[in-house]
């Protein structure tokens, strides 16, 4: 999609085979021994391919997630990999990170004089000799990263979601569009496309196995994640950095965080976002001051429009982070001719006999695993995968469904994709003293969406 505003009716308007190409070669989804996971997947020929040569990597985003990425990407087989450089906005995290990565992969860490530390440590990076960058900071920041690596000419693995608001996700696909010229793979950390199971289900449904289809649904109901208080000493900015789970202008709420996995996944099933929405949410439980301006729940209706899957098929989408409640993390469809719970990678007939169940086996911690491998093996073949396209679809799926909560008022993806609400500029974020984009009112407490009121598009 060249003109990231282009709206969706434009970007679709040659044919729905055209769609299904753009939306699945955009995942680049690659099997371990290098086959195509699906007839329709290519992927662009790299300038170099890196065969047994060392491969160099660099981090930034020094967090839990992060940290597990550099050390997946560093036990990838074909020949070695060596982290030279990483960066976090915060010493302890890049120091805690050092000492975990070095404990487990002591021979591929050479990065001990290039710790960066500040808001400006991932241009640091950019500058070094590493080939792959994986970005991993709180995804406020990554439309910013994302297109500083690949003006630096460094192929790019990056983490869900993509943008918190949708400038952001245009920026990314703008990004995605140089490194498709520069031939930079751009992997992102959607995972389940690289899960064996996920593969055979979604490929036997898109075949028929149950039908036409009906009805979707997906969950991300839950308890919830962490909370860091503020601390005195904070300013506000590197308080709400700290915490930045619970400020949209960081982390998009946890439809954005989170439950885009089950969105991408039916929007793999369906092969391409979702025309419009509607929805409902709030804050009933977890409406403290350390809770930020966040909803703990959603409840969204996607409508897609004519796909090569569906016309007006609905998807009911529920995310949750209330405590003692039921709770999945799974997604399903209905068809014409039977049921499947994708999740599991199970169909069934429609008086309830399981008519089909996936025996694929899955490697040690499975697709997170799996994409490194993917990635690091398409690039030695002088390969270059794209994820960028759907990784910013399926962002902005979530975002579109976050609008909708935050609005009560139905919502069209033309209007979400083009929207010129930015909900930070980090670009101008130089130090913790930097004014926060998000204020606090005298007694701690957040500008909060009020649906009714609140304009989201």
């Amino acid at each position: 999609m060249n003109d990231p505003k282009k709206s969706l009716s434009e970007a679709n308007h040659d044919t729905k085979q055209e769609s299904r190409r753009r939306f699945i070669k955009g995942g680049g989804m690659m099997l371990a021994g290098g086959a195509i996971a699906g007839s329709q997947v290519s992927v662009a020929r790299g300038a170099h391919a890196y065969g047994t040569d060392t491969m160099k990597i660099g981090l930034v985003g020094c967090g839990g997630r992060g940290t597990k990425a550099a050390m997946q990407a560093l036990s990838t087989s074909g020949g070695e990999v060596k982290l030279v450089a990483l960066a976090d906005v915060f010493d302890n995290n890049a120091q805690t990170t050092y000492r975990g990565i070095k404990g487990n992969h002591k021979d591929q860490v050479d990065c001990a004089d290039r710790i960066f530390v500040g808001l400006d440590a991932f241009d640091k990076v950019m500058q070094s000799d590493a080939d792959v960058v994986i970005l991993a900071t709180p995804p406020g920041f990554r439309p910013q990263h994302f297109e500083a690596a690949i003006d630096a000419g460094k192929h790019v693995f990056m983490e869900k979601p993509v943008a918190t608001d949708a400038p952001g996700v245009r920026r990314i696909l703008a990004a995605n569009e140089k490194a498709k010229e520069k031939g930079l793979a751009v992997q992102v950390g959607l995972q389940r496309h690289h899960e064996f199971r996920y593969r055979e289900c979604i490929d036997r449904l898109q075949n028929g196995a149950i039908g036409d289809f009906i009805l979707a649904r997906a969950y991300w109901n839950g308890a919830g994640v962490w909370v860091r208080p503020r601390k005195p000493e904070m300013s506000e900015l590197e308080y709400q950095m700290r915490n930045w789970y619970y400020f949209t202008w960081l982390g998009g709420d946890h439809i954005d965080e989170q439950h885009i996995h089950n969105l991408d996944v039916i929007n793999w099933l369906m092969d391409g976002p979702p025309v419009e929405c509607q929805g409902q949410g709030g804050r009933e439980v977890r409406n403290g001051i350390d809770h930020g301006q966040i909803y703990d729940h959603h409840m969204v209706e996607f409508t897609y429009g004519d796909t090569n899957y569906g016309n007006g098929m609905k998807m009911l989408s529920q995310c949750r982070h209330i405590r003692g409640c039921w709770n999945s993390v799974s997604e399903h469809v209905h068809g014409t001719k039977g049921y499947c719970d994708i999740s599991k990678a199970r169909i069934y007939k429609p008086n309830g006999d399981l008519a089909w169940e996936s025996d694929a086996t899955e490697i040690s911690e499975k697709g997170w695993q799996q994409e490194h491998h993917d990635l690091f093996s398409a690039l030695r073949r002088g390969e270059v995968p794209n994820e960028g396209e759907y990784g910013a679809y399926s962002t902005m799926t979530a975002i579109m469904g976050r609008m909708a909560t935050y609005s009560g008022k139905p919502v069209k993806w033309d209007d979400a994709l083009n929207s010129e609400i930015q909900l930070a500029d980090t670009d101008s974020m130089t130090s913790f003293d930097s004014a926060a984009p998000m204020q606090p009112d005298e007694k701690g407490r957040y500008e909060v969406a009020v649906p009714g009121q609140t304009k989201t598009v």
